[in-house]
């Protein structure tokens, strides 16, 4: 299974890319702790819904999968790891919460959640 849960603080403001199959790609940098160090982890979201988007500072919990992409430059194969974000919400965000909790549970095959209220 390939599911990752962060948390921490965007670094930096995101960068919108429209690609040339229509989609548009949004990128975070988050940086999280640990073991008391700071760990930056690169974002995407691939066609995020519409909405005002985070920014640097913004205290949010990411839901997604980690990828490994390779790609050409300079003449050489290049790769960067990344997660592909399926969820990405400020944190005290009540509603996301409840809607993060439930996907976690979907993916996860928990029962039980009665004592989450309905969004």
């Amino acid at each position: 299974m390939n599911f990752v849960v962060l948390s921490g603080r965007l670094s930096s403001d995101p960068t919108v890319r429209d690609l040339q199959s229509g989609s548009v790609l949004v990128s975070y940098e988050l940086t999280t702790r640990v073991d008391d160090a700071a760990v930056s982890v690169p974002l995407v979201w691939f066609d995020p819904p519409k909405r005002p988007l985070l920014g640097a500072g913004d205290e949010v919990r990411a839901i997604g999968s980690v990828r490994r992409r390779f790609y050409r430059a300079g003449g050489s194969t290049q790769s960067r790891t990344e997660v592909v974000v399926a969820s990405l919400a400020k944190v005290g965000d009540k509603r996301a919460a409840v809607r993060q909790a439930r996907m976690i549970a979907d993916v996860m095959g928990a029962s039980g959640l009665e004592g989450l209220p309905s969004s």
